[in-house]
């Protein structure tokens, strides 16, 4: 049962929602994939202001949640990187250290699982095929195009279930 009395929650992504990882991209270009060091660069990421807006528009009226393909071992730099960003604090949903399945199917799970008990008013992702299936199971998308995709990021999302 839905808790009507409770403030509904916008639902952010991190990587090129909110972080611009485009200078840690070169470490998934190349064979094999340096997943360490991809995400040990993550604490540099620059904020993107487009998303970045948006959560702060959103939280006047939503409680945040993050949900993110990273894994939880990277809680702390996570953590760290959002307080360094202004941005508010809210629950981080993250992927366990040994799972490799596709972000659409992670996201989606976690997604029809906050709703079972809340209104999820937004949620905001870069990746389409996120997106796709959050849509056509009845959530509304903002789609995060503010960054240039990177196939190397989403071969990673979707076939390697690493972000």
């Amino acid at each position: 049962m839905t808790d009507r009395s409770a403030r509904p929650i916008a639902v952010f992504d991190l990587d090129n929602t909110l972080a611009d990882t485009s200078h840690r991209q070169r470490f998934l270009e190349r064979k094999p994939r340096d997943w360490d060091a991809f995400f040990a660069a993550a604490p540099d990421d620059p904020p993107i202001p487009e998303g970045v807006e948006l959560v702060l528009e959103s939280v006047e009226e939503c409680e945040i949640v993050y949900l993110t393909g990273r894994p939880e071992r990277c809680r702390r730099d996570t953590l760290d990187w959002l307080t360094a960003q202004g941005l508010p604090d809210g629950r981080i949903h993250m992927r366990r250290n040994d799972d490799r399945r596709p972000a659409r199917r992670t996201k989606l799970e976690i997604l029809r699982r906050l709703a079972r008990t809340r209104e999820i008013r937004v949620f905001v992702d870069d990746d389409e095929l996120v997106c796709e299936d959050a849509e056509r199971a009845g959530f509304t998308v903002v789609r995060a195009r503010w960054t240039a995709p990177s196939a190397a990021l989403e071969a990673a999302q979707e076939g390697e279930g690493r972000t």
